[in-house]
């Protein structure tokens, strides 16, 4: 299977398309796979400039105008100068996430300093704000670069996020889903990354990619078998159905307001 979503991409980026209505970036994690298969096998995929990166990098293309479409983490949302969320499905999770988590040696609260994953805007800003409202805690923060995992250590905690957190749970003796903390302190789920488009499109546009995106969905049965795991002990089956919640519905809607709140304050 990943042969065959590979074989999408490829084909979608291949120039079969010379002038491509929508640019379009994507996070390129496990978590994205379903609704990149919906996008990728539909009829859709021939309006659409396709690329994939890290989050951050997808956050960065839509704020510089090089992207008109992109699953972004929503904490960039408030810098946008236009933003329209056009998908009913995001990135998100109500508990426990699993690839959204500060590792350490010690607890928390011991922990005199933390590194920022650089990946992710979002699970830097849900940090703080978990450091801040839940721990009230004031660690020092570092800003990590890569290889910074390695360094993870004593009272030096570090946020990671994404397919780079498999098998760390091993590592390290003291493990803070982010997920789970934000349910306990505000009992909502969280949504840390939404389809966002920098201007208003066409209503027709918006339910065909709403479609696909739902079809991907409908495969998810199919890819959580079929997908190579990451890890040994990494159960897919078990990420797709227990931790990654796609539906951008009310409870998540409300915990997006909540979250952009708090970051809007932060930058003032």
């Amino acid at each position: 299977m990943v042969a065959t979503f590979e074989t999408l991409r490829d084909k979608n980026l291949s120039g079969n398309n010379p002038k491509p209505r929508h640019r379009v970036v994507a996070v390129s994690y496990l978590n994205t796979k379903p609704l990149l298969y919906g996008l990728l096998r539909s009829r859709i995929q021939s309006e659409l400039d396709m690329d994939l990166a890290i989050p951050s990098e997808c956050a960065r293309r839509l704020v510089a105008g090089e992207a008109d479409i992109a699953l972004v983490p929503v904490a960039v949302i408030p810098e946008l100068p236009e933003a329209h969320i056009i998908s009913d499905y995001c990135i998100g999770a109500d508990g426990k996430v699993a690839t959204v988590c500060i590792y350490g040696d010690v607890p928390i609260e011991e922990m005199t300093s933390i590194y920022l994953d650089h990946h992710s805007r979002s699970s830097v800003m849900l940090t703080r704000l978990l450091l801040e409202e839940y721990w009230k805690l004031e660690p020092e923060f570092i800003a990590a670069e890569d290889g910074y995992i390695d360094h993870i250590g004593g009272t030096t905690g570090g946020l990671v996020i994404g397919d780079r957190t498999i098998g760390l749970e091993k590592r390290f003796k003291y493990v803070y889903d982010l997920g789970e903390v934000w349910k306990k302190h505000t009992g909502l789920p969280f949504v840390f990354a939404a389809w966002v488009s920098v201007k208003p499109l066409d209503p027709e546009f918006i339910a065909a990619f709403n479609k696909a995106l739902k079809e991907g969905m409908e495969h998810l049965p199919e890819l959580q078998l079929l997908l190579s795991s990451p890890h040994p002990d990494f159960n897919l089956v078990e990420y797709y159905t227990h931790h990654i919640d796609y539906d951008l519905d009310a409870p998540k809607r409300k915990a997006l307001d909540r979250f952009l709140a708090y970051v809007g304050a932060a930058a003032g």
